[in-house]
């Protein structure tokens, strides 16, 4: 395991990482919204590289439960700490938002929040709720945490019956220990597998560029697979700071796109696999492909 107090030799970005920002209308609007409502992204806690494009065509991944996360993950770049108590009117405001925006496809995430006894599923269930009832042509996509594994709370999450579920498994199972907070690979396994009994498509995502084989990513996508997971998500891990786990490698774009037909082959109804890809990114083109059944 890397020492992240080592010095390690910076690798220069490849050319396929260079991104294109937006900054027209779109952008300014969504951004006022969240800004005038105070609202908590993924896209800006998480220093997504899609936030521009995204925030420019009037998307956004609104993240809730306050934006301080009781786990440390080692890539992650969401501040870790003591969280704030909920704010009761939060469903309402994120609600309100998406309406604001015109959004046809929502993307709600959230902090883990270990401090709870329910781990936030009541919340999370109002706040699809909010969502349905204002926005009742929006299609609703949630990105849980793992609620370790523990069935009742993630029932009590779906009960507001969500359109996609997904949780991440983040990397593959020999290095899980290295980089994620607590979570443990087949946690989120058994997790992923409990989502998909509810009959809801789930979703999960993998980065890559952490150090792992071509044979260990096939090997998750089939645990994934074998989970009952519909939809996958590959992208390049890009280290937020110094303070983060070291980038590995930069994968360049053809193996993504192999990677792409080999978990196609396996069975996945939608496979988002580039360099950029997140597991939010155009995210409304998974729903489409798994009503439709057609291939990206």
């Amino acid at each position: 395991m890397p020492n992240l107090n080592d010095k390690v030799t910076r690798q220069i970005k490849p050319e396929w990482l260079k991104i294109k920002l937006h900054d027209g209308e779109g952008y300014a609007e969504v951004a006022h919204i969240v800004e005038r409502h105070g609202l908590h992204t993924i896209c800006s806690s998480g220093r997504c590289p899609n936030k521009s494009e995204c925030w420019s065509r009037k998307t956004a991944t609104f993240m809730i439960l306050g934006n301080i996360c009781t786990r440390g993950c080692k890539f992650c770049a969401t501040p870790t700490g003591k969280p704030l108590p909920i704010e009761p009117n939060e469903p309402e405001r994120v609600a309100e938002s998406i309406r604001l925006m015109g959004l046809r496809h929502a993307v709600i995430t959230s902090v883990d929040r270990d401090d709870l006894p329910d781990a936030g599923a009541h919340h999370w269930k109002r706040v699809v709720e909010a969502i349905k009832t204002i926005n009742p042509n929006t299609t609703v996509e949630v990105l849980l945490p793992d609620f370790d594994g523990r069935k009742e709370l993630i029932e009590i999450a779906l009960s507001a019956k969500p359109d996609i579920v997904g949780h991440n498994l983040e990397t593959v199972e020999r290095i899980t220990p290295m980089v994620r907070s607590r979570a443990k690979y087949h946690t989120s396994l058994q997790s992923l597998n409990l989502m998909a009994q509810s009959g809801i498509p789930t979703k999960s995502g993998l980065m890559v560029g952490l150090g792992e084989s071509h044979e260990e990513i096939l090997e998750a996508l089939a645990d994934l697979r074998k989970a009952g997971v519909e939809i996958v998500t590959l992208g390049q891990y890009l280290r937020p700071t110094a303070k983060h786990y070291p980038v590995a490698r930069y994968m360049p774009p053809e193996e993504f796109d192999q990677l792409k037909e080999e978990a196609y082959a396996m069975g996945f109804k939608y496979v988002a696999s580039a360099p950029l890809v997140r597991s939010s990114y155009l995210a409304d083109k998974a729903v489409d492909a798994c009503t439709a059944g057609k291939k990206e």
